[in-house]
């Protein structure tokens, strides 16, 4: 199944986003990825309060902030036939406007992810992922035939999850049409498999070696100030900017929707962060959406 047409306008339009689907397909990425849209969001919700929050006697309210709404095998009170009770009330109320969405992933990925968490399956809590996964596919599978979007995240890294629901929800980033996403890394751990355009910053001097500036990162002023103050600097940041502004109108004519840019050095702390935070904020200026990822920053953050 392939994703519909969105809304003209999805901020507008879409007042409720249902997110659901397998264990491990990416639903909390997906809700942290609407919340940041603008959408108030709330994960895990029992399945009594969705007529709490949307009353069929209520009348629309046009100011009201978007909702997205995580519902799977582990909120209370959950089957597949019962969500689409709530669903049919809620497609017939008005100014709801609700679309569901169903995560999908292949299951030997599934099972991958898991092992990778060392988390049990909500199905099958002493019995291993892959029963799990089966009993799940099984009591999902009404669901995923009722999803107005189904997203198969198999291949998918989290931000380009996230871009994905951009193009789909986000109301600047469809009128531009192309999601951008600029990241910095460390070639320590590789270059990003997603990465589009990958660019090295390893000929800039390096915060590193100076003490006073090894324990922050490119966010910090010092840092961004000493990178920035390499002679070389300014005009690669020029360059590369000028030559990302002239590139993005013809990705986005031959119809491309997602484009990963990806700074890299030797810890992707410093050099990368601070080039990656330079390109994001002239492309926004210019008027391109652009999401922002610090892959070592931000996985310091989970561990």
């Amino acid at each position: 199944m392939t994703d519909p047409a969105p809304d003209p306008d999805p901020r507008s339009a879409t007042r409720l986003a249902l997110i659901t689907g397998m264990s491990g397909a990416g639903n909390s990425t997906a809700i942290r990825a609407l919340e940041d849209m603008g959408f108030e969001a709330i994960d895990n919700l029992p399945l009594p309060f969705l007529k709490r929050l949307f009353p069929a006697d209520a009348p629309p309210d046009a100011d009201a902030r978007p909702v997205a709404l995580g519902i799977d095998v582990r909120t209370r009170g959950f089957t597949a036939q019962a969500f689409l009770d709530r669903l049919a009330t809620l497609r017939a109320a008005p100014g709801v406007a609700p679309r569901l969405v169903f995560l999908d992933c292949a299951d030997e990925v599934l099972i991958d992810r898991f092992k990778t968490t060392r988390r049990r399956h909500p199905l099958a809590p002493l019995e291993g992922a892959a029963v799990g996964i089966a009993r799940e596919r099984e009591a999902l599978q009404a669901l995923r035939e009722h999803a107005d979007l189904v997203i198969d995240t198999t291949d998918l890294s989290p931000h380009e999850l996230k871009a994905r629901l951009a193009g789909l929800f986000d109301r600047a980033a469809r009128l531009r049409g192309l999601a951008v996403c600029v990241q910095s890394f460390s070639f320590k751990r590789g270059a990003p498999r997603e990465a589009d355009t990958v660019f090295d910053c390893r000929f800039l001097r390096n915060p590193h070696w100076d003490p006073q500036l090894r324990p922050a990162d490119g966010r910090d002023a010092q840092v961004a100030r000493f990178v920035r103050d390499d002679p070389l600097y300014a005009d690669f940041m020029d360059r590369v900017a000028e030559l990302t502004l002239m590139l993005l109108p013809a990705y986005e004519r031959e119809g491309k929707a997602y484009l990963t840019l990806a700074f890299g050095c030797s810890g992707g702390r410093h050099r990368s962060v601070v080039a990656a935070e330079d390109l994001t904020r002239r492309l926004r200026a210019a008027g391109w959406s652009a999401a922002l990822r610090h892959r070592e920053l931000d996985d310091q953050k989970t561990t």
